[in-house]
């Protein structure tokens, strides 16, 4: 019986022991620190207030709001700004053409498509 857990001992360890073969003398480059911002900490302006507004119209204001912000902010580049600024203006189309619940699910769907909420 103590023969067979000396073996046993003896088959977990070997692995191990062999890792010491495996040490190298360099030391691995650090990782890259990820930018992050103190909690409680915003970088969007203490004064920032998002439009208000009834229907289509006020759907528009408030996203275009949020794109100016994420733009001045660094969360979104240029040409992604131009995307929705583009679609934007679809939807600014349509709700001057009347159609306030195709316009607002126009705002919707761009949100979905660029991943807000």
């Amino acid at each position: 019986m103590r023969a067979r857990a000396l073996l046993f001992t003896a088959l977990l360890a070997a692995p191990l022991l062999g890792l010491g073969a495996c040490e190298t003398t360099s030391t691995p480059a650090p990782a890259a620190a990820a930018k992050e911002e103190p909690r409680g900490v915003s970088i969007t302006p203490t004064n920032f207030k998002l439009p208000e507004g009834a229907g289509c119209t006020g759907d528009i204001a408030r996203f275009r709001a949020i794109q100016a912000n994420d733009l001045e902010t660094g969360h979104t580049t240029r040409s992604v700004y131009d995307q929705i600024e583009a679609e934007m203006k679809k939807a600014e189309a349509m709700c001057a053409a009347g159609n306030s619940g195709g316009a607002s699910a126009y705002v919707r769907s761009t949100k979905s498509r660029f991943g807000y909420p």
